[in-house]
């Protein structure tokens, strides 16, 4: 397959994937792709056409929803801990939300 032929059809595998509400483990297992193709030519693609990024004004939000079990989540020096799945994120003063957005939906997908 030449090099333009196979950067056409993962255009359009990659709005398939975007259009599709799925998680990429998801979508793979379902496309008979694995995660690791899928986010190389998500980065390819957005590098060569700048496709809309999750921060874009262009992309839908997403509320995600929020459990609050007890207090002992924020400390005393009011560090937040965060849970995606089975994965945990400390969230400190000065964090970088652009940086936690892109973890929390890197998570999001994966788990």
């Amino acid at each position: 397959m030449a090099k333009a032929e196979r950067q056409k059809e993962w255009e359009a595998r990659i709005a398939e994937y975007q259009s599709s509400g799925q998680g990429a483990k998801t979508w793979c297992a379902t496309h008979n792709v694995t995660p690791s193709q899928l986010w190389y030519w998500l980065k390819k693609l957005k590098t060569i056409h700048a496709l809309p990024s999750a921060n874009s004004a262009n992309s839908a939000v997403k509320w995600l929803p929020l459990e609050v079990s007890d207090q002992s989540s924020v400390d005393r020096d009011n560090t937040l801990l965060v849970r995606v799945g089975p994965a945990s994120i400390e969230v400190k003063p000065g964090f970088d939300p652009a940086l936690l957005s892109e973890i929390v939906r890197v998570l999001m997908a994966l788990c």
